[in-house]
């Protein structure tokens, strides 16, 4: 196998994301495991899971990791990469213990993960690492042998993240009506999150209100807003809106929503929106319900012509992403000098995480 190819020090790489119910018995147990220790009522986690049994109690977020396992695969064995891959979720089967349990058993020392999360906030990466420390603890009351884990960096900014969603605005924009197109907006969404935790993401003074949690979405939206420009000739105004907000009302979330920004834009003239998921991996429950069920609502009642643009999902350039990123961080443990991948004003995120991170 040729040195740029060789993953050592690791010798697996974990898939880890947030799990989601496959069948209307699972909603409620699902629910629980999300919200465990926040004495939530059952019959309040019936309501919430209204969302998921519109679509028959079935999340699309395991099949579209299953989708990303098998590209990760494809793409590392195409490319002589010998790495076995592996799936563990937050909240659902496979569970992430379970799945670490089993990496134990087939000798795995050295191990990558992979987060199904882009942007840095306390959910889109320190909860990740407080899950794998929990895993890991119950192991190691189990008398196993413990390997020693990392996480790949956060790779809103890599190309191969950027790539497919540039092109998923220009196939939305392409797909609007000739007469509205030109002078469509682009409403780039993301997860809100409440303003203190979006402060937390990344001191306040570096990266301004909202952390670097907000100024790294605003890098990717600028991205991919002056990428469209250069191919179609056309500055479209664009705004980073947020969705899917739960939790309680008194306490201030990131804004404006997507349905409040639609209405907006309608009062304002404008003829037609693509609205861009940049701050999802994939098409999973949020997507599916917030833009293209309830924001998707909004736009007919307000006779506005809306577009969705594709999340990444398992586009092959992904994978080969993240190909890329498990060898920039066996070079950096090898001692290697390396150039990492990365488009942008921000450049690329630490692989270690510094003090006070």
């Amino acid at each position: 196998m040729s040195d740029a190819l060789d993953a050592t020090p690791y010798d697996a790489l974990l898939l880890l994301s947030f799990g989601g119910p496959e069948g209307p018995d699972d909603v409620v147990p699902f629910l629980e495991n999300v919200t465990r220790g926040r004495g939530i009522p059952t019959e309040r986690l019936k309501e919430v899971g209204q969302h998921y049994f519109l679509f028959g109690g079935v999340s699309p977020i395991n099949d579209q990791n299953r989708a990303l396992l098998d590209a990760l695969r494809k793409d590392f064995a195409e490319h002589g990469l010998d790495l076995p891959v592996y799936w563990g979720n937050r909240n659902w089967a496979p569970y992430l213990t379970d799945t670490l349990r089993e990496m134990v058993a087939d000798g795995r020392r050295r191990v990558l993960v992979l987060a199904t999360s882009a942007y840095a906030s306390y959910s889109g990466c320190r909860q990740y690492r407080e899950n794998l420390a929990d895993s890991l603890a119950a192991l190691a009351a189990e008398g196993l042998e413990l390997p020693k884990i990392d996480k790949l960096r956060h790779y809103f900014n890599h190309p191969g993240f950027l790539d497919p969603m540039i092109d998923g605005v220009l196939q939305s924009l392409a797909d609007l009506p000739e007469d509205v197109r030109a002078g469509a907006h682009i409403a780039f969404t993301t997860h809100s999150i409440p303003t203190a935790s979006a402060d937390t993401s990344g001191p306040v003074e570096t990266h301004g209100e909202g952390g670097a949690y907000v100024e790294e979405h605003l890098d990717v939206a600028q991205l991919i807003a002056d990428a469209v420009r250069e191919r179609t000739g056309i500055d479209h105004p664009w705004r980073l809106v947020y969705q899917s907000r739960s939790g309680a009302p008194h306490i201030p979330w990131l804004e404006p929503d997507i349905c409040d920004h639609l209405e907006t834009l309608h009062g304002a003239g404008v003829p037609a929106v693509v609205m861009a998921p940049i701050g999802f991996v994939s098409d999973h429950m949020e997507v599916l319900y917030d833009l293209d069920t309830e924001a998707r609502a909004k736009a007919e009642e307000l006779g506005l012509p809306v577009r969705r643009s594709a999340t990444v999902g398992d586009d092959p350039r992904f994978a080969a992403a993240i190909r890329e990123l498990v060898l920039e961080r066996a070079a950096v443990e090898n001692g290697r000098e390396v150039t990492p991948c990365a488009l942008g004003a921000l450049g690329a995120s630490h692989n270690l995480c510094p003090v006070g991170c």
